[in-house]
């Protein structure tokens, strides 16, 4: 099937996206709204279920700053109407998702619910505060072949801390793991984890419709950052990538309205997750054609994004970058050697 023929099986019902407080009713019971975020990708998307006299449950939340706390104020009292905040369901431990999750429920009162990883890798990161970048980490972008200039740079500067945008969170919170099954907005969801983007990210799937809640896990037209950190330099999120997209597609019906992170919401579930899984294989496939000369991930930009990578995306392509690399040396398909100047170097095999 061709992208034309593929496109067409992709619908999005709401073409535009909710205004700064406001909230589009996307199924009974079920408001979309979205938040400002300060980079290239602006946006988040949240959502507020309706539980009835319980009052909502919310999934994910948005950056800890004042202008999205003063947001939330025009939530609470507008799309909201006044009703409780009960719950909190946190898909994933990255910022855009956790960073008001203790705010609110120090606000409300409101039960915290998410995954084990995701509850531990955030209250460690939020109690983590540097004000220069630890030595490991130096020693990790060099391992990247991360541009001098650059590297010079981070290190003049205090760098990004999670604490920055990200509120305390509660001492507690209530587990979800593979397998549960959750009631939420008048429907019963099943948990399922997927992992690559973020370690052990929930998506939940309704039984009682055709709703999907996918965080960042699955998104329309853009593929989710994957990318290898300093704090687990051999992690393979690849590899965990396409075990995730391999069992959800299993679950996939062209009917499913999914509810993502970003962007819009969209339906052709079977379709998106074939592209997925074929883009991913294909920018390998690329990677291993691109080291028939030994390169450092800083150096495999261009087979990975075909354009031009400004400086405000070079962290994340680096991090992605890296990942691809690593795959192949983890499966076997590249070698790689350390260069003099520290930096990894990896060659296809054969």
């Amino acid at each position: 099937m061709n992208r034309i023929a593929e496109a067409a099986l992709q619908t999005y019902p709401w073409p535009d996206p909710p205004g700064r407080g406001e909230g589009i009713e996307v199924a009974p019971g079920v408001l979309w709204m979205r938040l400002p975020l300060p980079m290239r990708l602006d946006h988040v998307n949240v959502y507020a279920l309706d539980d009835g006299d319980d009052g909502w449950t919310l999934v994910d939340t948005g950056f800890d700053t004042r202008l999205t706390r003063e947001i939330w104020e025009a939530l609470f009292a507008g799309p909201l109407g006044g009703r409780p905040v009960h719950r909190v369901l946190v898909t994933h431990h990255h910022p855009d998702h956790v960073g008001l999750a203790g705010w609110i429920a120090g606000q409300t009162g409101a039960e915290l619910v998410t995954t084990r990883t995701a509850y531990l890798m955030a209250r460690m990161l939020t109690l983590d505060t540097q004000e220069s970048l630890a030595g490991e980490t130096l020693a990790f972008y060099r391992s990247t072949g991360m541009r001098p200039d650059l590297l010079e740079k981070r290190k003049a500067e205090r760098p990004f801390n999670f604490s920055d945008v990200v509120a305390p969170l509660p001492l507690g919170y209530t587990r979800i793991r593979q397998g549960d099954v959750i009631r939420v907005g008048g429907r019963d969801w099943d948990v399922h984890i997927g992992n690559g983007h973020a370690p052990e990210h929930a998506t939940l799937w309704s039984r009682d419709d055709n709703l999907v809640l996918a965080g960042d896990q699955i998104l329309p037209s853009i593929s989710p950052n994957i990318g290898v950190y300093a704090t687990e330099p051999m992690a393979d999120p690849v590899g965990e990538w396409l075990e995730a997209c391999e069992r959800l597609q299993a679950l996939a019906r062209r009917d499913h309205l999914v509810l993502g992170g970003h962007k819009l919401p969209f339906t052709g579930l079977e379709t998106r997750m074939r592209q997925l899984i074929q883009n991913h294989h294909g920018a390998l496939r690329r990677l291993e054609a691109h080291l028939i000369e030994p390169k450092s991930a800083a150096e495999c930009f261009p087979p990975l994004f075909k354009r031009e990578i400004g400086e405000g995306e070079y962290g994340l392509a680096l991090v992605e970058a890296v990942a691809h690399v690593s795959h192949l040396f983890q499966q076997g398909r590249a070698t790689r050697q350390m260069r003099d100047d520290g930096a990894w170097v990896y060659q296809r095999r054969g």
